[in-house]
């Protein structure tokens, strides 16, 4: 369906009843329930609030104007009048519902990156519970004109997806760029809350944003809460970690430890707080081709008893996760790697479809303020250690290599615990699958009570 045919259905649907409240880019979606014509049957009341006191007035105040707090206020405050006014006339037929939205766009006053808060709460039963879902957006055309008519679309397509798939939040995420496009709107964040969403995990709905391509990153916390990078990543130093964590290891907390006294002594790290950050990507969780959900939460979990924040990138090279960063810092970057993994940075091969090939690579990667901090590798045959000091590459690049390491932009790890040098994660993830209890001396006590108690990685049970 087109915009104009969602916006039609809606329209005609005389058991939906509900309030519009737009903030900074105009009445972009009530309009097209205007346009179409039949919007009585939809539209209870719409409003914007542009002046910040009169806004102050509704809401009540608020430290940003474009913030999920902002779009939080105007749906319950929206949602709670209409059902105040209209319930006794038209509840016991009505399904009521609010969408609101903020948004900062660019004017000609200002060039910015544009951005905004969509939300609806709705109840899928007349005098049901309420459900909600909110989605944070990026709005990249170079006109306000262009972003204006996007702003529309996305809100229509959120509107009647919630309204007619809101049995299927997998469905929702596939409609929200119907008639865009991912060099139009970028979707980061997607929060479902309330009675219709109940069974959904909102880490999962995160991840689908990256599958399907609607953003290359999504982030969450320690307590799974779903956040919008930029809130997150604003103005920070940080410290990034790659990898499957399948399961983490002694071996990545040390790497994560020993970075992290390295990086905050770093004189343009000096009294800046620290953002740690585990990153994995869709490579990092394809098992057999696939993704499976369940292994993804029971990873994510893990890195949750860690008390870290975790990213979900499609970056497969580092310049892209540089560069994702460095759009919402300018303070220094620090991303820790072990032995194997800096040996495949040098593979020129990863580097064809850049014109530059590799050099293009490393000069996005280090063009800013960022530094690679690299765990040293004890080869198993040998009993060699292999640090970023004595790494051999490929002789046409060992002088890149050498004013890299020379100039301090790749430095190995110092301080490590010796003894965890011969745990590798696929040897562990091994012995869980065989019921070795070897494996519990190589993953930290938390890491360790947890794979146990919910027999994680298809753990088997003993032999008696």
């Amino acid at each position: 369906m087109d915009t104009r045919e969602k916006a039609i259905q809606i329209n005609m649907d005389p058991s939906k009843y509900g309030a519009f409240t737009e903030i900074g880019a105009g009445q972009e979606v009530a309009r097209w329930f205007f346009l179409v014509g039949g919007a009585s049957g939809t539209i209870a009341k719409t409003m914007s609030a542009y002046d910040m006191i009169v806004s102050d007035a509704i809401y009540g105040p608020c430290e940003r104007y474009v913030s999920k707090q902002r779009l939080q206020s105007m749906l319950d405050r929206e949602f709670n009048l209409l059902v105040e006014r209209l319930d006794v006339k038209r509840g016991e037929t009505t399904r009521f519902f609010s969408f609101a939205n903020t948004v900062a766009a660019n004017s000609f006053s200002r060039k910015i990156d544009a951005h905004g808060w969509l939300g609806l709460q709705f109840q899928t039963e007349p005098k049901g519970p309420i459900s909600q879902v909110i989605i944070h957006v990026r709005l990249l055309d170079p006109e306000n004109i262009q972003e204006q008519d996007a702003l529309g679309i996305i809100g229509i397509n959120l509107i009647h997806s919630a309204i007619y798939h809101h049995h299927n939040p997998e469905e929702i995420i596939d409609r929200l760029l119907d008639n865009l496009t991912p060099d139009r709107v970028e979707v980061d964040t997607i929060q479902f809350s309330g009675e219709a969403f109940s069974t959904v995990d909102n880490r999962v709905m995160a991840l689908q944003l990256v599958q399907k391509g609607l953003t290359k990153a999504a982030m969450f916390l320690a307590n799974g809460e779903v956040v919008q990078p930029a809130d997150i990543l604003y103005k920070k130093s940080i410290l990034v970690e790659r990898g499957s964590f399948r399961p983490v290891t002694n071996v990545t907390i040390d790497m994560l430890e020993c970075a992290t006294s390295m990086f905050v002594q770093e004189p343009k790290a000096l009294g800046e707080e620290v953002l740690v950050i585990m990153e994995m990507t869709l490579k990092n969780l394809l098992d057999n081709g696939k993704i499976d959900y369940q292994d993804f939460l029971d990873r994510v979990d893990i890195l949750a008893s860690t008390g870290k924040t975790v990213l979900i990138s499609n970056f497969a090279e580092y310049h892209r996760l540089a560069a994702y960063l460095f759009r919402y810092t300018k303070k220094m970057i620090g991303i820790v790697m072990g032995v194997p993994t800096l040996q495949e940075v040098f593979e020129e091969k990863y580097y064809s479809d850049l014109e530059g090939g590799i050099l293009e690579s490393f000069g996005r990667l280090f063009k800013n303020d960022l530094k690679v901090y690299v765990y040293p590798l004890l080869q198993k045959q040998s009993g060699a250690l292999i640090t970023s000091d004595n790494l051999l590459v490929n002789p046409k690049l060992r002088h890149l290599f050498s004013y890299l390491v020379e100039n301090r932009l790749i430095e190995s790890i110092r301080g490590f615990k010796e003894n965890y040098l011969s745990i590798f994660s696929r040897d562990v993830l091994a012995k869980i699958r065989a019921n070795d209890p070897a494996w519990e001396q190589m993953v930290p006590t938390a890491v360790c009570k947890m794979i146990k108690e919910r027999k994680l990685f298809h753990q088997k049970e003993p032999v008696n």
